[in-house]
């Protein structure tokens, strides 16, 4: 069976921390801890080899987790880098399902990390008729 990449692009736009002062990002949308979850479309039964990328800025520790249709991805999600970045991880943990999917980040709240989640683009790959 032949496949073909296909993706969803998520606009999050949310600075996550203790106080919606912690950064100067006033384009960005104060969450607390979590994003809202987003919702995108999977427009196939069959979506494999699923992964993630997501644009983030100010990351200052490890810790904060990717979180898809409920279930956090396993592994490192989010790595500490200074300014912006742009991090891959594999949808592990749990999968993607034809139809509506979420996707939401949570932060660490037993640090006083703040960041902001910018985009994230979902992956997958689905069978060609």
């Amino acid at each position: 069976m032949s496949r073909r990449a296909n993706y969803a692009l998520v606009n999050v736009m949310s600075q996550l921390g203790e106080t919606a002062d912690a950064l100067d990002t006033p384009w960005a949308e104060f969450a607390g801890n979590a994003t809202a979850p987003q919702g995108f479309e999977v427009p196939t039964d069959d979506p494999t080899e699923a992964f993630v990328q997501l644009q983030a800025y100010d990351v200052g520790t490890f810790g904060h987790e990717i979180v898809v249709n409920g279930e956090p991805l396993s592994g490192f999600d989010i790595p500490p880098s200074p300014g912006w970045q742009c991090w891959m991880d594999s949808v592990s943990g749990t999968s993607l399902t034809g139809g509506e999917n979420t996707l939401r980040v949570r932060r660490d709240d037993t640090t006083e990390d703040a960041f902001v989640v910018g985009t994230a683009t979902v992956h997958w790959k689905e069978p060609v008729d």
